[in-house]
């Protein structure tokens, strides 16, 4: 990475009397815009030193320090929909000694973690679960009968995903007490009207109006239930043309706002009248500017919703060397160039069109391109009625997000034989974002479903044969995963080459030690392979390519010729593996004394870290391939990994 010069920590006089949300009670109202000032600046320090989100905690500074000073947190649980606008709140909330340790290893995590805080409730890293959450502990308190509000800030792109509006179905019905602040952060449903909005959501939300509302709810139920929802509805309606809230209310939800979020002359009186006079669910629609406060974020929102470290005056962000293409580019760019030869292709993305590099696809083919929302189901049934009209649709999802969808890949896809194209990003451990972004679980929970060809691309190269493999096959649905971050450096084809179904490649030949890897960890295979013909075990290395179909053949020839045969995988227990250990015990072929060990992801959480960290915690780098070999060959190992050359 580029070194960014030294900066000075800032000053915060009032914030260094902030430890523990109780501090807050004992600051001024008045002096709440000055203690958003520092605790913005607290945080743009400290994300400037370890990386991390930025625009989204900017945007929240104001509301985060209202909600804390209104409510009785822990007591009343708050709940910050995916987790990435958390950070002011980890700072108002005994974590500001550790704040400079964000995303590091042994560090603070990005999200909101239950291990880390007893002011974080639910943990979330996933979007639009909130308000389920919320509403489960809601009616918790209803039923144990230890009064307490429950507080979720969701974001209104949170708002994409059904599960959100299941959630608030239900709530409006169960008449829970929970209050759901919407985040909108990007002005996508309705800017606030000046003070004449301020005043409303402060009428709107009042001990008068309420009582009058309860009491005109009691009056109308004499009348019967037709009478007292056509009058309800009729109140609710004329509301709704002042506030914009009719959806909210149709779901059962009592709206108040737009407000400012950036006011605490318009926070404090809503949220203090929401505590004291509300009853059932509440909705307090809030605006907010992602990235306030820091010009480069406001500029460019999407540049600094995640950031790698940078330089505070300028903004620029620190950058690694290039030194290979990274694996997302690629995919991007050899979608486009079969998409250039076939206007059939498609390209479906969740809410992340950058972060899959289908951004790049849309510039040649915006027609082509469809982001849905934060809805992987919807995408993937979206993907499978395209699939069934002739259409050849690449549903690009991150591992991690894709089992969001997996009900409707077994569903609406597999079952049906539909050809539906999954490129799965972030495959394997992804370092600071830690466990709950790790692509772990596809390749077990894909190659599990019958008649689905499951890839793993070895190095970019291999990622654009697969590309085109995905774009030739109309058989069936077909994946193939990879990585995060950059390749290992191989020559690039001009075009990808439509590899054979169910097909792998020997890389290096050997007589005694078989290195079976399926995915990126080829590199290490090889280079654990100079280890071990150094210490006299000759080692040969193949590239398997598929989970499914296996390569019978390959496995047969190795298993014959060879006294051990190790796979290796970036992924869970269940996969590859034992694909290969069902095949090989089916065949008869451990009969005869071979040695074989699978090796996968331990079966723990793995803790953020950087990736190659990660990767030798859980053995599966070079020196974890020799340790396996000599430890499976029952001999003590007699040459240091990495030092053969």
């Amino acid at each position: 990475m580029t070194q960014l010069p030294a900066q000075p920590t800032p000053a915060t006089p009032l914030l260094d009397q902030v430890t523990y949300p109780d501090d807050l009670k004992k600051i001024d109202d008045r002096d709440l815009p000055q203690l958003a000032t520092e605790l913005r600046a607290e945080m743009i320090d400290a994300v400037s030193r370890t990386g991390g989100h930025l625009g989204a905690g900017l945007g929240v500074v104001e509301l985060t320090i209202a909600i804390h000073k209104v409510f009785n947190t822990p007591h009343d649980r708050l709940i910050f929909d995916v987790g990435h606008q958390c950070y002011p709140h980890k700072i108002l909330t005994g974590r500001r000694d550790r704040i400079r340790t964000l995303r590091q290893e042994n560090g603070l995590s990005g999200f909101t973690r239950r291990a880390e805080s007893k002011y974080d409730p639910f943990g979330a890293a996933h979007s639009s679960t909130s308000i389920s959450a919320g509403l489960g502990m809601a009616v918790a308190s209803q039923l144990s009968g230890e009064p307490r509000n429950v507080i979720a800030v969701i974001g209104d792109g949170a708002l994409s995903a059904g599960m959100a509006y299941e959630a608030l179905n239900n709530a409006g019905a169960l008449d829970a007490r929970l209050i759901v602040i919407l985040n909108d952060n990007d002005m996508s449903i309705a800017p606030p009207t000046g003070a004449m909005s301020a005043y409303l959501a402060r009428l709107a939300s009042g001990r008068t109006y309420m009582g009058f509302r309860d009491l005109g709810k009691k009056l109308t139920a004499y009348l019967g239930k037709k009478v007292d929802r056509a009058i309800t509805r009729a109140v609710e309606h004329a509301r709704g043309y002042v506030t914009g809230g009719t959806l909210f209310e149709e779901m059962g939800f009592y709206h108040i706002g737009p407000i400012d979020g950036h006011s605490f002359d318009h926070l404090l009186p809503v949220l203090r009248n929401v505590r004291d006079n509300s009853k059932g669910p509440v909705l307090i629609h809030v605006v907010t500017q992602k990235g306030k406060g820091y010009p480069p974020a406001e500029a460019a929102a999407d540049k600094y919703h995640g950031v790698n470290t940078f330089d505070i005056i300028t903004g620029a962000q620190a950058k690694a060397k290039p030194n290979a293409p990274a694996y997302t580019s690629v995919f991007a760019e050899a979608l486009t160039q079969e998409a250039d030869f076939d206007d059939k292709i498609v390209a479906i993305t969740a809410a992340m069109p950058s972060g899959t590099g289908l951004d790049k696809f849309s510039l040649a083919h915006p027609s082509r391109t469809f982001d849905v929302g934060i809805a992987e189901q919807h995408a993937v049934t979206f993907a499978a009625g395209l699939a069934s009209e002739g259409y050849k649709p690449f549903a690009a999802l991150y591992s991690t997000f894709l089992q969001r969808g997996y009900d409707q890949v077994v569903h609406d896809v597999a079952i049906q034989g539909l050809p539906v194209r999954f490129p799965i990003d972030r495959a394997g451990l992804v370092g600071a974002d830690g466990p709950t972004h790790a692509g772990s679980f596809d390749t077990t929970y894909l190659a599990a479903l019958p008649g689905f060809v499951v890839m793993a691309a070895a190095d970019e190269a291999e990622l654009k044969h697969m590309v085109r493999t995905a774009a030739a096959y109309d058989e069936g649905p077909i994946s193939f995963r990879y990585p995060r971050g950059e390749g290992v450096g191989v020559e690039m084809p001009e075009r990808g080459q439509i590899l054979e179904i169910g097909k792998g490649r020997v890389m290096k030949q050997g007589t005694k030690v078989a290195l079976l890897s399926f995915g990126t960890r080829l590199a290490e295979c090889l280079a654990a392979a100079e280890d071990l013909d150094a210490a006299g075990l000759s080692t040969t290395v193949a590239d398997a390519r598929f989970a499914k179909p296996l390569d019978h053949d390959l496995i047969r020839q190795l298993a014959r010729h060879h006294e051990v045969l190790i796979t290796i995988e970036e992924g869970s227990v269940g996969g590859f593996g034992s694909h290969v250990l069902q095949f090989l015990a089916h065949e008869g072929l451990l009969d005869s004394g071979l040695k074989v060990r699978p090796m996968v992801l331990p079966d723990i959480w793995m803790e953020q870290a950087k990736p190659e960290v990660m990767y030798a915690k859980a053995g599966l780098d070079r020196a974890g391939i020799v340790s396996t070999v000599f430890k499976t060959l029952g001999q003590k190992q007699t040459i240091s990994s990495g030092v053969a050359g």
